[in-house]
């Protein structure tokens, strides 16, 4: 596997994105703390995602018959890392320009590509994510939210979890089983769109640690879909989970999540007269693996690039990646604390409790620690 992370660079053209995504990027975080930056996967601003609509840059990937941009991976790479290095609210767009977009495009019928993926290009309708359960977690083989076929179509019932901003969301992409039990795990699970304005579908913010309120729970209760919900065959919806893991966990928004923080932190050692070696040496720590990870997320890239799915490959650099940003708030934290008679800017404090209190959720978004170490063993032949 390790032969598949060799160096690629980012193409020219989609480098040459860069100023005018930057401009965007800046425009809409200039007025924005520093401590907001740091919520850029949860800053939901509907009218800045519009904006990026209008501009071209939602949808890169997609066909232009549909939309979007028919570029290919590294472009959007670029974009995202635009995006999340200056702090940008990407959280409307985030889900349905990642994931379900991709999904619907490879797995959906014609009619569902023709209904959604225009809308998710010009940045006016939004998506979130249906997978997690309570008492399942990342062992998504064992939801028991059941889809069962209606006079018009299907019946939903059941409940989700870690719906991210689905108060806000149009559309959810459900993981729900079809036939079977959860003791046939993978058989029987299929994907479903669902509109959640739909009756019988109760949305349920939950507030973190942190006061944001992104993280919500679902039920639904005999909520009725049309036959059309369906993605794809029924039975299939393993095997589009795994490809659209792919989509989520290879991309350099598994390095940046603390990124706004490090740059604080750096900005807050350029003010000081003298910098301590210890200081020093972190900084040129988290800045060495921080290039290593990028060149491991930008091969990655390049996979995709080449219609391939790298799962246990984008399963190593999310792993690797939440566990340098989780890294970063406790070492910065010790070496403020190192030196207690410097002042610390009031905003980089702030972004520092707010990186330290979501931290945690890092390694769970994506798959826990220890699903990806399983899928990494077995890319590896070890299991």
């Amino acid at each position: 596997m390790l032969e598949n992370f060799n160096f690629h660079s980012l193409p020219p053209a989609d480098e040459a994105l860069r100023p005018a995504i930057r401009a965007l990027a800046e425009e809409a975080a200039v007025t924005l703390s520093v401590d907001q930056r740091a919520r850029s996967w949860q800053g939901f601003d509907a009218a800045f995602s519009r904006k990026l609509g209008t501009a071209g840059f939602l949808g890169l990937t997609l066909p232009p018959e549909y939309g979007g941009g028919g570029r290919g991976p590294f472009a959007r790479f670029v974009v995202v890392e635009e995006l999340l290095s200056l702090g940008a609210p990407v959280a409307a767009h985030w889900i349905a320009d990642r994931q379900s977009a991709p999904l619907i495009l490879n797995f959906g019928t014609e009619e569902q590509r023709r209904a959604y993926l225009p809308r998710i290009c010009r940045g006016e309708i939004f998506f979130c994510i249906g997978m997690s359960e309570p008492g399942s977690g990342s062992d998504l083989a064992s939801v028991r939210t059941r889809a069962e076929r209606s006079v018009g179509g299907w019946r939903l019932n059941g409940q989700k979890i870690w719906t991210t901003n689905a108060q806000h969301a149009d559309y959810m992409i459900a993981l729900v089983r079809t036939s079977g039990t959860p003791a046939d795990r993978h058989a029987g699970l299929s994907q479903l769109i669902v509109d959640l304005r739909a009756p019988g579908v109760t949305i349920r913010p939950i507030e973190d640690l942190a006061g944001d309120s992104h993280f919500c729970e679902i039920f639904f209760d005999n909520a009725e879909l049309p036959a059309d919900a369906l993605i794809g065959a029924e039975g299939e919806g393993w095997k589009q989970v795994t490809a659209e893991l792919a989509f989520e966990r290879s991309g350099p928004e598994r390095i940046y999540s603390s990124i706004i923080l490090l740059d604080a932190w750096i900005a807050h050692l350029q003010k000081q007269d003298r910098v301590g070696e210890a200081s020093l040496r972190l900084a040129g720590r988290f800045m060495a693996r921080l290039a290593t990870l990028r060149a491991m997320s930008i091969a990655c890239t390049a996979r995709l690039a080449q219609g391939e799915s790298p799962v246990a490959e984008a399963s190593l650099v999310k792993d690797l990646g939440t566990s340098f940003e989780q890294e970063l708030p406790i070492a910065i934290a010790d070496d403020l604390a190192a030196r207690p008679e410097v002042a610390v800017d009031a905003g980089l404090r702030r972004a520092l409790f707010y990186v330290a209190h979501i931290a945690p959720s890092f390694s769970l978004r994506g798959g826990t620690r220890e699903i990806l170490r399983g899928i990494i063993a077995r890319g590896l032949g070890l299991r």
